[in-house]
């Protein structure tokens, strides 16, 4: 499946990783906080997970109220606390998606978390579905860059034919139950929860449903349960586009080397629409040369995947000027950055969840009027809507879209140029969450823990159980990544495309 077929139909809510930079195990024998769960996980082997992690699985049933017939199990990588007086709360880390594996993540999430694993555990679950944990695949039938999306509806169809699951019971609120599950196998009272994207609707859900067990949440790019994931994402990445050109428009060097960018932008995207040239292109992974016709839609998809991050963002003014002479190969390039992302995303999971929990409430007759005038258009929804006219939906009850209420301290992160989950949705969910913190990371796309000093904000949070007093003079300094002017890099004489993109 292509990058910019990947955007149209599952344009994932897991995080944009660019710019990320992905010890001894000190802590192994603190790691029993019941000995017959540590009797059932052993040290990872090669494949599994870090050398110094532990591994294993836990069996569920698939269907979890009749409690018979087939069992899924569960993947699970447990990365143990460095400090030998380490914290009894584990973090357990919620990957987004939906359909990312959260154990298949294991290695990269030790190295960016590190200063959380000092002071505890983080428990990494692949949800029932993905990863290791029945992972509902759905492999392309080509990697041709010209591929029509219809053949990747055709092809999802062939996939809910020959999967072997009951497709209706991988909705979140029974993925939590596993989770739960899970807790009590590792022998933990309590736990804190970080979700990502899509992991922090599983994460608002956990809570929801077992507040008893949770000490602390950290939600990062909110997607809450009734956000209906397909219909906004035209809307929420076209503020996303009007930001990096206001932004470009107020830094003089890019002004002055990409004058009128959106004026230019729009005429690019009529032009495709109106007469999509054909062009000889190599292709960015295979280096396989191949002729093909660039539509609307492909470079829409380029440009929604770049706006992920500051870092991949700050391509685009180049790279469109390029497209502006049929050179689409940069663009294509960028678009793929998400296929590393895309290789940890069960389809089948992904379209379990929006079929069952976000498309029922969404009406056809809305998408043209909340995508009107964005780069995207209705494409995005209709064709992500699609599989679900043939898709098993799973019950979801009527008070799982109820705004969670909840007192459990909570830190709301949102970065004010995400694409997919800007600081409207993280408003939303705090209104009506006690003891909640929402802060705005600047100049930051989708997934802020990267950004600046968010993740030492994420440790003194953990450690004090609050976010009431977290001082944010660090986070407030952040700034985007500064455009590129020429494919050397940025205006050496500097750049001012990092102020506060707040304002």
């Amino acid at each position: 499946m292509s990058p910019q077929i990947a955007a149209l139909l599952l344009a994932p809510l897991g995080w944009a990783v660019l710019g990320w930079a992905f010890l001894g195990c000190f802590g192994c024998s603190r790691l029993q906080p019941q000995k017959t769960a540590l009797d059932q996980l052993k040290p990872c082997v090669s494949g599994e997970g870090p050398s110094d992690a532990y591994c294993g699985k836990l069996r569920v049933w698939e269907d979890r109220t009749a409690k018979a017939g087939r069992q899924i199990g569960l993947k699970i990588v447990v990365l143990p606390a460095l400090r030998r007086d380490a914290a009894p709360e584990p973090l357990f880390f919620l990957a987004g998606g939906p359909g990312q594996g959260a154990a298949k993540l294991a290695r990269m999430i030790k190295e960016t978390f590190q200063i959380i694993q000092q002071d505890r555990d983080i428990v990494l679950v692949d949800q029932r579905g993905t990863g290791d944990s029945g992972g509902l695949e759905c492999k392309p039938a080509s990697e041709s860059l010209d591929e029509d999306p219809e053949k990747g509806i055709e092809k999802l169809r062939t996939c809910v034919k020959q999967y072997e699951v009951d497709l209706r019971l991988y909705t979140t609120p029974l993925a939590m139950d596993d989770l739960d599950d899970v807790r009590q196998f590792l022998g933990y009272e309590r736990i804190n929860l970080y979700g990502g994207s899509y992991g922090t609707r599983a994460a608002m859900v956990y809570t929801r449903q077992y507040p008893s067990r949770v000490r602390a949440v950290a939600l990062d790019g909110v997607a809450p349960p009734d956000m209906r994931l397909p219909l906004y994402m035209a809307r929420d990445g076209q503020r996303a586009l009007n930001l990096l050109v206001r932004d470009c428009q107020q830094d003089p060097a890019c002004r002055k080397r990409f004058p009128d960018l959106g004026k230019r932008l729009d005429a690019l995207l009529g032009r495709l629409e109106s007469k999509p040239p054909r062009v000889k292109v190599t292709h960015p992974r295979t280096g396989e040369e191949e002729e093909i016709t660039v539509r609307r839609w492909m470079v829409a998809g380029a440009l929604f995947g770049a706006l992920y991050a500051s870092q991949s963002s700050a391509l685009l003014p180049l790279l469109l000027e390029r497209a502006e002479k049929n050179d689409f190969q940069g663009l294509l390039a960028l678009a793929s950055i998400t296929e590393g992302i895309m290789e940890n995303m069960s389809q089948g999971m992904h379209f379990s969840v929006v079929c069952s929990e976000d498309a029922p409430r969404i009406e056809p007759s809305q998408i043209p009027e909340v995508t009107k005038g964005t780069f995207f258009g209705r494409e995005i929804a209709e064709y992500r809507l699609k599989p679900c006219e043939f898709w098993p939906r799973g019950q979801v009850e009527a008070s799982y879209y109820e705004p969670v209420r909840s007192n459990v301290p909570a830190l709301i992160l949102s970065g004010d140029l995400d694409p997919v989950t800007p600081p409207s949705w993280g408003e939303e969910v705090a209104r009506y969450w006690t003891g909640a913190r929402h802060v705005v990371v600047p100049g930051t796309g989708h997934g802020t823990i990267g950004s600046g000093c968010v993740m030492r904000l994420l440790r003194e949070f953990l450690s004090k159980g609050s976010a009431s007093d977290l001082k944010l003079d660090c986070v407030e300094k952040v700034r985007r990544a500064p455009f590129f002017i020429s494919p050397s890099g940025p205006d050496p004489g500097g750049s001012t495309a990092g102020k506060d993109s707040r304002k």
